[in-house]
């Protein structure tokens, strides 16, 4: 009688075959970690725009029925509480909300009135870095841009 041999059957994975599926790995989730934090971005810069549009739009409404534009030293306050000095103000205030919107990375939007655009006023935020200048998502966004 013959005697079969037994095949030896391989069990498990080599330390080349572990550290090669390990590296493919690191780079897809490196891939996918870069595109997800861009549309993050993205999504804080779209943000940001829309709410200088309704800050925009809410100080202009603010002068029509005032008379005049908010000061710097209350700034966009006065679009949420009635300042005494004033008549014609909308009763309701001109924003949606008792709190004033903050940009996309959660700061708050600075006021100036006759900035050296020659614009009556402007909202900025300095973008992502939290400092004026910047390029790309650490740009400053200005009202006066967001349309």
């Amino acid at each position: 009688m013959r005697q079969k041999r037994m095949k030896k059957t391989r069990t498990g994975f080599t330390m080349v075959e572990l550290m090669a599926v390990l590296i493919i790995l690191g780079l897809l989730a490196t891939v996918v970690v870069r595109n997800f934090m861009g549309q993050t971005d993205k999504a804080r810069v779209t943000t940001t725009k829309a709410n200088l549009k309704v800050l925009n739009s809410a100080v202009m409404q603010f002068k029509m029925d005032t008379g005049r534009y908010p000061t710097e030293e209350e700034g966009l306050m006065e679009l949420i509480v009635e300042p005494t000095d004033v008549t014609g103000w909308d009763p309701s205030g001109y924003l949606t909300t008792t709190e004033i919107p903050k940009d996309g990375w959660g700061e708050e939007f600075i006021y100036q009135l006759n900035p050296e655009s020659g614009k009556p006023f402007v909202i900025i935020s300095y973008g992502a870095d939290k400092e004026p200048e910047g390029e790309d998502y650490n740009a400053d966004l200005y009202s006066t841009d967001a349309y």
